[in-house]
């Protein structure tokens, strides 16, 4: 496969998953917009490797030919559409190894632990598969420095936080509680009104509390934008896309009561893109 086929495969792939991100990377150049739809199928794979796996597979056999592809995309000659695509743009853009390797890390653990017991647990998990991605970013969007590293993983963190937010009642149905148990214990709020997709009194509570923690990484993040470079700032206009969209979905689930056990709590494509308008037209021209 050449590599204008891989990226038409990787464009297509991303295209149709419909994320929120699709309509942050339209306001990029193209050579930027490839990498990122790249990226995006990459991490979307491994994602459905574990989360959905095709009938008969191993999810840990398939985690570990994508590392020998990633491998491949970095040094030999790698045969998946989405690393042909890959070993292109990590070469263009300079991007760490280290980052797609803590990224598997990352989904790896979902093989293994469906509970976490501390915040600090749940942040190293909320770092590799979100916060990674964001140290990704920045080097397709061409902002390095520390702050802007800063400004990336406050936001991976609250994007994740608020991605377990919305998804509690569908990674309840599969076993699965991200929320700290110590958080649950402090709301006294059982296991079982998770899952079993209970409200009560004291699952708002927890939910409150969960939500303030995501407000205060939007915040951190916040204030890192605003400690980057006018250069940086234009930069990481389409992260801030992402925050914009993302911020207000968690408005969404504030102001529904928390009412996650039902249909998934989104924006309409209009919205998205009105919110994807305004805040790329703020960073050009103000």
């Amino acid at each position: 496969m050449t590599a204008a086929e891989a990226q038409a495969y990787c464009t297509a792939y991303t295209k149709k998953s419909g994320s929120n991100f699709y309509y942050s990377f339209l306001f990029l150049p193209k050579a930027s917009r490839n990498a990122m739809y790249t990226v995006y199928a990459f991490c979307k794979a491994i994602d459905s490797a574990v989360d959905e796996p095709p009938p008969g597979s191993n999810p840990k056999e398939e985690l570990t030919r994508w590392r020998i592809e990633l491998d491949a995309a970095y040094d030999g000659i790698p045969e998946s559409p989405i690393t042909i695509s890959l070993a292109h743009h990590v070469k263009s853009f300079s991007i760490p190894k280290a980052y797609f390797e803590e990224l598997i890390k990352g989904m790896e653990m979902d093989l293994f632990n469906n509970r976490y017991v501390t915040f600090d647990e749940l942040s190293l998990y909320c770092y590799r598969v979100a916060s990674v991605v964001g140290l990704i970013c920045l080097h397709i969007f061409g902002a390095t420095s520390p702050r802007a590293q800063d400004y990336a993983v406050a936001l991976g963190m609250a994007f994740q936080l608020t991605n377990i937010l919305r998804d509690i009642g569908v990674d309840a149905g599969d076993g699965r509680i991200y929320l700290p148990l110590d958080d649950l214990r402090a709301c006294n709020c059982p296991e079982t009104t998770l899952l079993q997709k209970t409200y009560s009194p004291q699952f708002t509570a927890l939910m409150q509390r969960e939500a303030a923690r995501a407000h205060q990484y939007y915040d951190k993040a916040h204030a890192a934008f605003t400690a980057l470079s006018p250069t940086e700032r234009r930069a990481v206009a389409v992260a801030e896309i992402m925050r914009g969209i993302y911020s207000r979905i968690l408005d969404m689930i504030e102001q529904s009561g928390f009412q996650v056990f039902g249909p998934r709590i989104s924006l309409s494509t209009t919205h998205r893109l009105v919110v994807a308008l305004g805040i790329w037209f703020r960073s050009r021209f103000s």
